[in-house]
């Protein structure tokens, strides 16, 4: 069992839901850091993730075995966060046979209307709450 938590930019984000996943799922769980960038990377890698790597086909490659993927909404969105996220790692994310689970963090230009503003950390929570449901660990 596997989660990949994606991740760009400076990696805030993906460090904070491995944080998170760390401390409330059971260590038999494997979570895989994968950064657009080297940077990204370590900050999952520092936080905790059992694995990282980095780059197009290290995502394109690694998100066909998860069992679970999570990160900002705008890793489907290709050339967002400032063009890391290319078309090819959007396609493998959407092709993957994971389950998906999406923070509303979306670039500027892009909205989604009916979704509740809450706090980041309130967000990163719900998620990892709704993996847990799936894992059947208990708490909604």
């Amino acid at each position: 069992m596997n989660i990949v938590v994606l991740d760009g930019m400076g990696g805030g984000i993906g460090s904070r839901i491995v944080g998170i996943l760390k401390d409330e799922i059971p260590p038999y769980i494997e979570i895989y850091g994968l950064g657009t960038n080297a940077l990204a990377t370590a900050a999952m890698l520092k936080k905790g993730a059992n694995k990282g790597a980095t780059g197009e086909n290290a995502i394109a490659v690694t998100v066909k075995k998860a069992d679970f993927i999570i990160g900002s909404i705008a890793m489907t969105i290709p050339n967002s966060m400032m063009g890391e996220v290319t078309p090819k790692m959007v396609e493998a994310i959407g092709n993957s046979d994971g389950r998906k689970i999406y923070i509303p963090i979306l670039p500027e230009n892009h909205h989604i209307v009916s979704l509740e503003e809450k706090p980041l950390l309130l967000q990163i929570r719900e998620a990892v709450s709704l993996i847990k449901k799936e894992l059947n660990l208990g708490e909604v």
